[in-house]
């Protein structure tokens, strides 16, 4: 676990989806009842841009926004979080995208998107060249990136030109079934990609998503992987994905916290902090944001895990996501309340 010694402007540069996020404030109330909501900034690759500026990094955000108040209300908190979106380009004829989420706990939290002709999708391989790829340590990007042309292939171009400028590349694997016209088609792009890849981040489903391919998983209808777990065994999916080339597969494990799958054949527990859930949404974002805060200080594998479990930890206490990411002593006082790292 290494980044470059030559001096970067930034810590991490995260390109992808942004969003308004609305939150139900019914707490436990079914999606059809819910009376209002509360407006807050999400996108995976946004929250782990502003969970990375609270705990101290100087972090670079490249998405896409439309020119509408939505665009706005990022535009605004995310100045008020000091993240870098100079290189985030309106898009003219494009909407800023929504997610609409319900919080029905422990078990249930629906959400709804929103973003058929978003602005995020439109990034262009010019926005890529514009962006700080060779002054960032981390560049760090998300699956539903890679759902749709134009910001697939810019995506792919973005990691491909990181690697060659030696900054590290960070795959959230973000799965959104119902973003892609086939949930067959993430795991052939996401495995395409991975070549150009250092580091892999997700959850069992979304790791077992990664590898579908074999006979009998494409009997699977699109409309069983949305809404029923991704079944397989995740340890030959994890050992696929690390033989095309990543270092590492980060595996979340929920309360018990993480795995870290090494390409030598090593496997490191990071254990979680057990917490009484109030909204896991945004977790695992909060997750990215610890675990890339740690690889840049060289915390050291495990221990980024531990920090990026704390994050998440905190989070899911939380109604949001973005909002809500733990500065970095909230975070070291929360672990210190509970044996430490």
């Amino acid at each position: 676990m290494a980044t470059d010694d030559r001096a970067r402007t930034y810590d991490s540069l995260h390109m992808g989806r942004s969003s308004i996020d609305l939150y139900s404030n019914d707490v436990g109330a079914p999606f059809s009842e819910i009376g209002s909501f509360a407006a807050y900034v999400g996108g995976s690759p946004t929250n782990i841009s502003v969970g990375g500026a609270r705990l101290g990094l100087k972090t670079a955000l490249v998405t896409g926004l439309g020119e509408d108040p939505v665009g706005d209300f990022i535009a605004d908190f995310l100045t008020k979080e000091g993240v870098d979106f100079s290189f985030s380009p309106r898009k003219p004829g494009h909407r800023t995208s929504a997610v609409v989420l319900g919080i029905e706990p422990p078990d249930r939290f629906p959400l709804v998107y929103y973003r058929e002709n978003c602005a995020d999708i439109e990034l262009t391989i010019d926005d890529v060249l514009a962006a700080p790829v060779a002054d960032a340590k981390v560049f760090q990007f998300a699956g539903t990136n890679l759902s749709k042309e134009p910001s697939r292939s810019s995506t792919m171009f973005g990691a491909e030109f990181a690697q060659q400028v030696d900054t590290t590349v960070v795959f959230d694997l973000d799965f959104r079934p119902d973003q892609w016209h086939d949930p067959r088609a993430f795991g052939v792009v996401a495995r395409s990609v991975l070549p150009n890849v250092d580091v892999v981040i997700g959850t069992e489903d979304e790791i077992n998503a990664a590898v579908l391919s074999d006979a009998s998983q494409m009997s699977l209808t699109h409309s069983q992987v949305s809404d029923a777990k991704v079944e397989g065994d995740v340890k030959a999916a994890i050992d696929w994905l690390l033989e095309l080339g990543p270092e590492a597969v980060v595996e979340k494990v929920g309360a018990l916290g993480s795995r870290v799958h090494l390409a030598t054949g090593e496997v490191l527990e990071a254990p979680g902090f057990p917490v009484e859930i109030y909204n896991i949404l945004g977790a695992g974002d909060a997750f990215g944001a610890g675990f890339i805060y740690g690889f840049v200080n060289d915390w050291g594998w495990q221990r980024s895990s531990r920090l990026g479990n704390a994050c998440g930890a905190i989070v899911v206490l939380a109604h949001g996501c973005a909002n809500f990411m733990p500065t970095y002593d909230e975070m070291i006082a929360f672990v210190e309340e509970r044996g430490g790292f």
